[in-house]
């Protein structure tokens, strides 16, 4: 597969599907994952020491390390694949074909596996399919692994929502409290936390510390990965210091809205102290 080229027909496809052309697309898809394949089985060998992966940025990568603890060697296949499926699934599904979607999304997983965007519109489409042991399995999942605030709210909706119909209301609103906690206005929580309001299920019927207990009974955290906000704070911090401002602060803002901007700050404190005390190379790298 020539490499070389394959973010600019990834961006050709992505223009179609935003004129409104998915089959056109689709077609473009499907012969670049079939290259994408190729190219994987001849190149790119998975083995009990090695693994391949498409991580998009050197955050994914530590956070990866950290929270799945995988001790195989890490390689980088130097393309966007995550993207390359995540596109795929987005032209099947405007095509109506669900199967090729669910499957395709499936790869954006295995290639990006901190991808919660990912995890969360597969779970949807286990869900539209009737299988709400996966839908609710790849939605924990997120709790995990969130770097994103917004996936968090959709995965405490997502969570609210199944409370609900299990009769669970108080549960339920313990999730839209969490998430609404949060405070990143995801829509699909925004129309959950509508719905609520007034009902058993309002969050404002319940407090932090219930909220904390309901959630804990059901095997539920109440916010986020502190080890994911410790990671984009690692990030930022070595951004920092290379002199890219950007990307160190919207890895701050990130961290900041996962944990809440007290508890951002007192772990980049005690980040850039360790790094003062170990000349910046601190065990989490």
């Amino acid at each position: 597969m020539e490499q070389t080229d394959m973010t600019e027909r990834l961006q050709t496809a992505e223009g179609l599907l935003v004129q409104g052309q998915s089959e056109q697309a689709l077609e473009l898809l499907r012969k670049l994952a079939e290259d994408c394949e190729e190219y994987v089985d001849k190149n790119c060998p998975t083995t009990d020491e090695v693994q391949w992966f498409s991580f998009p940025t050197l955050f994914e990568r530590l956070a990866y390390r950290r929270v799945e603890n995988d001790p195989r060697e890490l390689r980088d296949v130097g393309e966007p694949f995550d993207r390359l499926y995540n596109d795929l699934a987005l032209a099947s599904v405007h095509e109506g074909d669900y199967t090729t979607a669910k499957q395709a999304l499936s790869q954006a997983v295995r290639w990006n596996p901190m991808g919660c965007e990912y995890r969360l519109n597969l779970a949807d489409l286990y869900r539209i399919d009737g299988d709400p042991q996966e839908y609710l399995a790849l939605t924990y999942s997120v709790f995990e692994r969130a770097s994103d605030a917004r996936h968090l709210e959709r995965a405490f909706a997502n969570f609210a929502e199944y409370f609900e119909v299990q009769d669970k209301p108080r549960a339920s609103a313990a999730a839209l409290r969490a998430g609404r906690r949060l405070g990143t206005e995801d829509p699909t929580l925004a129309a959950a936390l509508d719905q609520a309001s007034g009902t058993e299920r309002d969050p404002d019927s319940v407090t932090d510390d219930e909220a904390r207990d309901l959630l804990a009974q059901e095997g539920l955290p109440d916010g986020a990965n502190a080890e994911i906000a410790v990671c984009l704070l690692m990030c930022a911090t070595d951004a920092a210091a290379m002199g890219q401002r950007d990307v160190a602060t919207n890895l701050t803002v990130r961290a900041r809205d996962l944990v809440g901007e007290d508890a951002a700050m007192t772990l980049l404190g005690l980040i850039r102290s360790a790094d003062e005390e170990d000349g910046g190379a601190t065990d989490a790298r």
